[in-house]
């Protein structure tokens, strides 16, 4: 495929090195665009790597697995009057961009009522298993937004007048996507705050957990200890 359409050969080095970042390079006759696609199933963060090759009147998609993740934009362009079938290859390469927002949308949910679930936790019954938790939800964010904040770089950069292959319409939908990307930025951020204020209490509840055990402790010594002097000098 590479050699057909003439790709450079660092463009197939990146495709088969399924561990770049988000990102759009022009190589003025195709955009090479890289993004990442987020799934939590079971509990597990699981990401995967969309190579897009947007040319003039086509568009190769390369995905790192072979699960079929574009069915909901095959049926929309199965369907009478659907806008895939009237606009061109940048507005369906736009599509496929938004579905992935929007499938890190879902993620981002459903961190969401984990973090619910934790909080009523950490008011009840805090615990080891707790702050585990806790540090696996952390690392989640850290690699969204890791990986979400340069994806809001690369649809800025395809919406820019001197990318010839988009249209005036497509930019229009990728502006839409663009303030997508950065509400998804503010809200990984509010729950990385969330998160840290969870992690505070749960120290802070640990060590009032010990401050009562020492406070025990102290108060069983102060009754016992005379008791001792005493038995020790008869």
């Amino acid at each position: 495929i590479g050699i057909q359409f003439k790709l450079n050969p660092l463009t197939m080095e990146d495709i088969l090195n399924p561990t770049q970042r988000p990102k759009c390079e022009d190589y003025k006759d195709y955009l090479y665009i890289v993004v990442r696609l987020f799934r939590k199933e079971n509990g597990k963060l699981e990401d995967e790597q969309i190579s897009l090759i947007l040319g003039r009147g086509y568009l190769i998609s390369f995905l790192e697995k072979s699960d079929d993740l574009f069915q909901p934009i095959r049926e929309r362009i199965k369907k009478d009057g659907s806008r895939m079938r009237d606009y061109g290859a940048d507005y369906l390469a736009y599509a496929i961009i938004d579905y992935i927002v929007d499938k890190t949308y879902t993620v981002v949910e459903k961190i969401d009522d984990e973090l619910e679930a934790y909080e009523e936790e950490l008011t009840n019954r805090p615990s080891p298993a707790l702050l585990h938790k806790l540090q696996i939800s952390r690392r989640e964010l850290a690699i969204l937004k890791k990986n979400v904040w340069p994806l809001r770089e690369v649809v800025s950069t395809m919406e820019r007048r001197d990318m010839h292959l988009i249209t005036d319409h497509t930019r229009f939908f990728l502006h839409d996507v663009h303030d997508h990307t950065i509400q998804l930025v503010e809200t990984i951020e509010g729950f990385r705050e969330v998160l840290a204020g969870m992690l505070d209490i749960y120290l802070s509840s640990i060590s009032l957990k010990l401050n009562e055990i020492i406070k025990f402790l102290t108060i069983v010594s102060t009754i016992f200890v005379p008791l001792t002097f005493v038995a020790s000098v008869y």
